[in-house]
């Protein structure tokens, strides 16, 4: 039928079916696609499909075809539960234009119902979200180290998600200790050995009975050592020490004791650039840096912030018991343009500031995203090519033709707004 291959040719998979009974078949809980169906049908209609429809899933988009002058129908359709509707004759970017829109919608529900499922197995291990290409590199290395024994530094900017990825880490290694985080930079040196290695009754003044030191309690476990760069130095070597022959002595005690605890390290700083310059241990930093993670700024997967802030802001709704708020697609484009120099967690309390309605919107220009008009439209653009290529997986040429460009357009824009796909060049 035309319309198929109109959609097809938007880039779309399609399955056409000849009538509503073949099509509820289909239109499962798991379904990942939107519905386009035409108000008449052999058998049953397309109202009585959407009825259906919204009942075994209200968050599945359906569109909905009404004829020429049909505005009643079109009006039943939209209260009956429609995502939109489509009047004939309709031309071919109308239908594509709709159809991605709400397949992003149904993109983002089937994304936050598989992190609602993850979080109800496992409720501690908080999300990581997104499908870009640097994100998935990450997943991958957890997944490829995650099961073994090998400790890891996490680099990667303040509010990237450090600890998140530790927390993965954790869950990948089976292991059923405990995870011990532990701020290098919030414990004062006074207390750091003690916190650490554990102390003897009358180690110091106050010692007054033993006590057990983060290593020795994440038997089984993994510890979390963040912006170890703040460690002090004779600490350093301590730990090395600690970590070459995984046995310690408690501060005033003189029996080794053994540890089975994983160490996971993270800093936002340069460690061997900071070792060179006397601030770190270089034989520290190779012993923790056997395996390395690099997260990338917010800035560097752009395209993974409607999935994100999406997520932030349900979540907010949840906590603050408010409405979720919408945007427009001219407003995510400003944000997708921003710096975020506080990376996640910075979008994080954004979404709360959303939710609340003390949020900046419209957004404030800023280095990226002023207020001239070829600004704004630089903006819009750079959105909508991100978008295509997180859609076409990173292939420039499905990208171009959803884009509706030449391919080598295409690269010259993805060199102007510095735009990575991910993958080689096709």
């Amino acid at each position: 039928m035309a319309t198929a291959q109109t959609l097809e040719l938007g880039g779309f998979a399609v399955r056409a079916c000849e009538s509503a009974e073949l099509a509820r078949l289909w239109l499962h809980a798991g379904f990942d696609g939107v519905l386009v169906t035409d108000v008449r049908l052999p058998g049953r209609s397309g109202l009585e499909l959407l009825a259906d429809t919204v009942a075994s899933d209200p968050d599945l988009p359906v569109i909905v075809v009404t004829g020429h002058g049909d505005v009643s129908m079109a009006v039943e359709a939209m209260r009956a539960g429609a995502y939109d509707f489509i009047e004939k004759p309709f031309a071919a970017e109308r239908l594509v234009e709709t159809v991605r829109r709400a397949q992003e919608k149904r993109r983002l529900v089937m994304e936050n119902r598989r992190l609602k499922a993850a979080w109800a197995s496992h409720p501690d291990m908080p999300a990581l979200i997104g499908q870009s290409a640097a994100i998935e590199r990450v997943r991958t290395m957890i997944r490829s180290v995650g099961p073994t024994p090998a400790d890891v530094l996490i680099n990667g900017q303040t509010g990237s998600g450090k600890e998140v990825v530790a927390r993965h880490l954790h869950g990948a290694s089976g292991r059923t200790g405990p995870f011990v985080a532990i701020n290098c930079a919030a414990l004062p040196e006074s207390v750091f050995e003690s916190e650490i290695f554990g102390h003897e009754a009358g180690a110091f003044t106050s010692a007054v009975k033993r006590r057990i030191g983060k290593l020795e309690y994440a038997s089984g476990g993994t510890v979390f050592l963040d912006e170890i760069e703040s460690m002090p130095l004779a600490l350093q070597v301590k730990l090395l020490r600690v970590l070459q022959e995984r046995r310690l002595e408690r501060l005033g005690g003189n029996d080794p004791i053994r540890i089975d605890c994983r160490i996971v390290a993270a800093s936002k700083a340069d460690l061997l650039r900071l070792s060179a310059q006397g601030g770190f241990r270089e034989d520290l930093y190779y012993r923790i840096g056997v395996v390395g993670i690099d997260l990338p700024r917010l800035a560097d997967r752009r395209e993974d912030i409607p999935l994100l802030l999406a997520h932030f802001v349900q979540g907010a709704a949840l906590r603050y018991q408010r409405p979720v708020p919408q945007w427009s697609m001219a407003q995510m484009a400003e944000w997708q343009a921003r710096e975020w120099p506080g990376n996640v967690r910075e979008l994080r309390n954004f979404a709360d500031r959303l939710v609340l309605g003390v949020a900046e919107m419209p957004t404030a220009p800023d280095a990226q995203g002023g207020d001239t008009l070829p600004q704004r439209v630089d903006t819009y653009e750079r959105a909508l090519i991100a978008e295509a290529l997180t859609a076409q997986e990173g292939n420039v040429a499905a990208a171009a033709d959803r884009l509706g460009i030449p391919k080598k357009t295409l690269y010259d824009k993805l060199k102007k707004y510095q735009l990575s796909t991910g993958r080689a060049p096709d």
